[in-house]
């Protein structure tokens, strides 16, 4: 007999976080592009995000066509994600500034570290956007799926860095209340916090 699925968090309904769902009334639109194996992992965080921010939207795509793209990216958007080499050079986003003041709309990956490389490679146009990075050690709380890299954050615990710092005047960390109850849900049923799968990475290390 197959499981039930709760139809908003698509999580068995032994382990659905949906109780612990806050929405914060963002200003700034969130883009989530999210990796189709993303969507089918049990435990990604993007779609969590998703759910909590009132001003925010999911796209499931690996590819999307320019002309896609256009219809998705404001005038003003930026990238989060990490400055690495590959990468070309382009305005960094500073907290404060009025160029972060006047953003519309953040664009977030949802995927493993190599495959968010590969969709950034697929779209020339996000790896030309201004980007918002992060510097200095960061601590993921994602005990139940673990990153070959260090210093790594779930695409969750990104966003809620980023908003917190762009629009301060909201408090994106209860964000990360449903994010604590599916790692508790899931290490109560489990009996473990060993991670369900190895070489996570969602976008953020510096």
């Amino acid at each position: 007999m197959p499981r039930e699925i709760c139809p908003t968090c698509q999580r068995p309904l032994k382990v659905c976080y949906c109780s612990a769902l806050v929405h914060i009334p963002n200003r700034i639109k969130v883009l989530i592009i999210q990796h189709p194996l993303e969507q089918k992992h049990p435990f990604n965080t993007g779609r969590m995000a998703h759910l909590c921010l009132d001003n925010s939207e999911l796209i499931v795509a690996e590819a999307l066509s320019d002309e896609e793209l256009a219809q998705l990216l404001k005038s003003r958007s930026a990238l989060l994600y990490p400055s690495l080499s590959w990468l070309p050079e382009v305005e960094q986003l500073k907290p404060g500034t009025p160029q972060a003041e006047s953003l519309e709309q953040l664009v977030v990956i949802d995927a493993t570290w190599r495959k968010s490389k590969k969709m950034l490679h697929l779209h020339p146009v996000l790896q030309r956007l201004p980007r918002v990075s992060f510097e200095g050690q960061l601590h993921s709380n994602y005990q139940i799926r673990h990153s070959s890299l260090e210093n790594s954050l779930s695409t969750l615990e990104s966003i809620v860095v980023a908003m917190q710092e762009l629009e301060p005047e909201h408090d994106f960390a209860r964000i990360l209340e449903p994010f604590q109850k599916m790692i508790s849900l899931q290490t109560n049923l489990t009996g473990t916090e060993k991670p369900e799968m190895e070489n996570r990475s969602e976008p953020f290390a510096k």
